[in-house]
Parts: structure tokens; sequence; C-alpha cells
């Protein structure tokens, strides 16, 4: 890949207590975490499913636990991972990462958003619905920008 000039995006946010149990899921690579949160039923777990199939490793599902912009599992659902209509599944999980997006589930942000930062984590801030057949593919290139492989030019982690 070409590398863009750029630094990553998510960064510790000092002003935010340590050790946070929020209900979420989230999905990691290399060591980076994507946060998803919304209401009961807006797709978190189906999500995280349809990342982890496109190369991503399960961190937690149903609740996370954030200190600053790190997020972990709950001992007890480590590696669990909620599957509807299948099941609760037991997969490869990464222990801990930095959480360098936040995706919040519900009515979609507009066309072109403004720049916006979860007050939790740090994390560049943006809103989507799951159910998007496009919803994987939005996700993975705002992740990759977070990371500086591609470039904001504008939208919510441009600053």
């Amino acid at each position: 890949m070409v590398q863009v000039p750029g630094p990553p995006c998510g960064r510790h946010n000092p002003a935010v207590g340590a050790l946070q149990s929020i209900h979420a899921s989230c999905v990691a690579l290399d060591g980076f975490a994507i946060l998803f949160t919304g209401p009961s039923g807006a797709g978190k777990s189906d999500l995280a499913l349809r990342m982890i199939d496109a190369g991503f490793v399960l961190l937690a599902d149903d609740r996370v636990e954030l200190d600053h912009a790190f997020a972990t599992a709950p001992e007890n659902l480590r590696g669990l991972l909620e599957v509807r209509g299948v099941g609760i599944l037991r997969l490869p999980f990464v222990e801990r990462a930095e959480i360098l997006l936040h995706v919040g589930l519900g009515a979609s942000d507009s066309r072109l958003p403004e720049s916006r930062r979860d007050p939790l984590t740090g994390a560049v801030s943006l809103r989507l619905e799951a159910s998007h057949p496009a919803a994987v593919a939005r996700i993975r290139a705002a992740f990759l920008a977070c990371r500086g492989v591609y470039g904001w030019h504008a939208g919510v982690g441009d600053s």
C-alpha cells in the first residue's frame, strides 16, 4: 500500500477517567481497534461479525471495558460473540488495543459529516446504519484513514 502522510487519528483523552464498562462491541487489527456503540438490536454484534469476516479480530462483544483510549473485554466474555440465529461462539480474540475509530450505529451522518471525536476515547467518531450494504467498506476506509494509510481531505477525521 502507498502511505499517505498524516497522523493516526485516535489519541489518548486525558480528561477521561480510567476503566469504564460500556455496552458495545469492538474489533481490532494490528493493535488498533474499532468501537461499535448503539442501542440494543442496532447491529453491533452483526457488524463485528462482518468485520471479522473482512479480516479483523474480535476484541469484545456486548461489553467493552475502556481505559482511556484502550479497549479490553471483561474476563468472563473474552472470545465470545453472539451470532443471532446461530448461538454464542468462541472465537480467537485480541486482549487489548487502542481505539482509533468509534462507530455509532443508527441514522447515518450527512453525506460529508463534520470532523468529530468520541468524548470517551478521543477517537474519530462517525455514525452509520449497520445494515447498509457498504457499511464494512466505509468503516474499513475510515479505519485506514485513521491509521494514516489513506489521507483525510474532508469528513469526520479531518482536523
